[in-house]
């Protein structure tokens, strides 16, 4: 599939149907159901339960682009729902055990347990979660409380008046892979709303897009992303019922200390258990794979031994905000906020995100009630949610981790040491706050590449699109490729010889193919071959091409993966 062709037409000459609603939330993860559930209920403290909540969620269904590493601290859900427990939360199991395994890369490792475990890792009084079922459980009791869950409207463009937000536009659908209407052409519908809440998860389209013209991000560090790619896997009953309720994390092999990351394994219900490995997007290494270091990981013998014997049954890939306090972007403006990952709400020192997604969704809806109660939905207004983020646990636990991630990038042993002396001085560190390069720009040329690739097969080394095909993901094939590479010369003429082409490495799905054997070739064949289908959604390529050159969209609404029980 071509990737020089247009993504969308919104024709200016098609009629929209218009949607006007008090708020629209774009996303219905953990952050964006949190926000609508507390709206709702502090909208009906104040008289105004009639007001119009409508969440709007690009997967087919909810729950199926949701993808997380699943060990949740409850105090979020606590403050959402204080019988959360009695009102049948889904938990896959109460954390029982935990520890970090050092793997050295013979295939011996070093067990951390009990008082030496880093308090950050220690997770007594945590719950391993499916956030599929998480979320599911969340849009229902919305919905009961008289929210409009839309599965299936990807927001594809924001309405703007000036510079106040006044709502989003969903994507067409039925437009074909050459840009013009097919016979089941829909236009996309114009929702209208007093505030939009962006709650895309990270990378959002449209936040990056308001991000960048509102100058949200000003004088913070910018962002910084890791990708985790996870499998699920059914084992043996015994093994399972002895490691239910196990949080193992895992440092070293295979990336020893060349880069950010690490692994984990989560013991399931029903003898099954989730296994992960994440990686810094910083690494310099042009043929960073995240994908190929996943598999080298589940080879080690300490990783071997927990799904010998098991089955593969479901994969998933996506990007992580790792950035912390100082990469957050300003969270509000007139007519809108930003919440969850899409505002970087993730604790990376203790590896949680969920709770901090759901707080800031309660921290946000509580101002968004106020603002709607005075009439005045300006910036000056919303402010009331950094205000109550400021006074919040929230803050307390992103200040404690404010220097945690920028301190790797100075390398493995300079970062252990400054994370040892910011476990002393609440978090500040040898440095009062740290600067660090975006992950695009820390790519290094292609001569300097050390990685190597496993052999890929059999049951525990599965190649790239054996794991596409267990993440569900199916797009209409006759659309635009939502994934745009913006000058498609620059890919031939200069990133083959510089960097030699890291979107065939980065990407966790197999999507961009180069199989071109010269320039000559390459141009002839027109570049880069884009396998848009296989997308998972986990926007790798938006963040680590060193050119800033491709650009994930939406697709049209439903497409994309099934992480059902994930």
């Amino acid at each position: 599939m071509s990737a020089f062709q247009p993504v969308n037409l919104n024709l200016a000459s098609v009629e929209r149907e218009e949607l006007p609603v008090d708020v629209v939330v774009v996303g219905a993860g953990p952050a964006g159901l949190a926000c609508a559930i507390r709206l709702k209920q502090a909208l009906a403290e104040r008289g105004r339960g009639d007001a119009a909540v409508l969440v709007l969620e690009k997967g087919e269904e909810v729950g199926y682009h949701v993808l997380s590493g699943a060990v949740m601290d409850p105090r979020g859900i606590a403050a959402l729902f204080p019988g959360w427990r009695a009102e049948g939360f889904p938990i896959e199991s109460e954390v029982k055990d935990d520890c970090l395994e050092v793997l050295r890369p013979g295939g011996g490792h070093l067990r951390i347990a009990g008082a030496f475990l880093p308090p950050n890792l220690k997770n007594h009084g945590n719950v391993i979660v499916s956030l599929h079922h998480v979320v599911r459980w969340m849009a229902q009791r919305a919905e009961a409380l008289g929210v409009d869950v839309y599965a299936g409207f990807a927001a594809a463009g924001v309405l703007y008046e000036g510079d106040r937000v006044v709502g989003v536009q969903t994507r067409d659908a039925g437009i074909a892979r050459d840009g013009r209407p097919r016979a089941q052409f829909e236009p996309g519908m114009n929702v209208r709303a007093k505030v939009t809440v962006f709650a895309e998860g990270p990378r959002g389209n449209l936040a990056k897009g308001l991000i960048r013209r509102l100058q949200l991000d000003l004088g913070r560090n910018p962002p910084s992303y890791e990708t985790g790619v996870k499998e699920i896997w059914s084992v043996p009953a015994e093994r399972g019922a002895a490691l239910a309720g196990h949080v193992i994390h895992t440092i070293g092999h295979p990336l020893g200390t060349t880069g950010y990351g690490g692994g984990f394994v989560y013991g399931l219900s029903g003898s099954r258990l989730c296994l992960g490995h994440v990686v810094g997007l910083d690494h310099p290494d042009p043929r960073l794979d995240p994908h190929a270091l996943f598999v080298q990981w589940k080879e080690h013998p300490a990783i071997r031994t927990w799904i010998e014997g098991g089955e593969l049954l479901r994969y998933g890939a996506k990007t992580i905000p790792g950035g912390g306090y100082f990469s957050m972007p300003r969270r509000e403006g007139d007519g809108f906020v930003l919440v969850g990952d899409a505002a970087g709400f993730l604790d990376m020192a203790r590896l949680k995100g969920i709770h901090l997604a759901i707080e800031s969704g309660i921290l946000a809806a509580d101002a968004i009630a106020g603002a709607l109660a005075k009439g005045d939905t300006s910036e000056a207004s919303l402010r009331a949610y950094t205000d109550g983020f400021e006074r919040s646990p929230a803050k307390k636990e992103l200040w404690r981790s404010r220097n945690f991630r920028a301190a790797f990038q100075a390398g493995f042993f300079a970062g252990v040491l400054d994370a040892a002396v910011q476990a002393v001085t609440g978090g500040r560190g040898l440095v009062a706050r740290r600067r660090f390069a975006a992950d695009h720009t820390t790519t290094r040329k292609i001569e300097t590449s050390t990685l190597q690739k496993p052999a890929f097969g059999g049951p525990y080394a599965a190649d790239k699109l054996t794991d596409v095909y267990r993440s569900g993901a199916v797009h209409e094939e006759d659309q635009p490729p939502h994934l745009v590479v913006r000058e498609p010369d620059l890919c031939i003429a200069r990133c083959t010889a510089e960097y030699g082409n890291p979107c065939q490495h980065f990407c966790p799905a197999a999507v961009y193919e180069w199989p071109h054997a010269d320039e000559r070739a390459a141009r002839a064949a027109g570049g880069v071959v884009i396998n848009a289908a296989n997308c998972v959604h986990c926007k790798t390529c938006d963040v680590a091409d060193p050119y800033e050159n491709i650009e994930w969209v939406v697709p049209e609404g439903g497409g994309g993966p099934k992480y059902v029980d994930m």
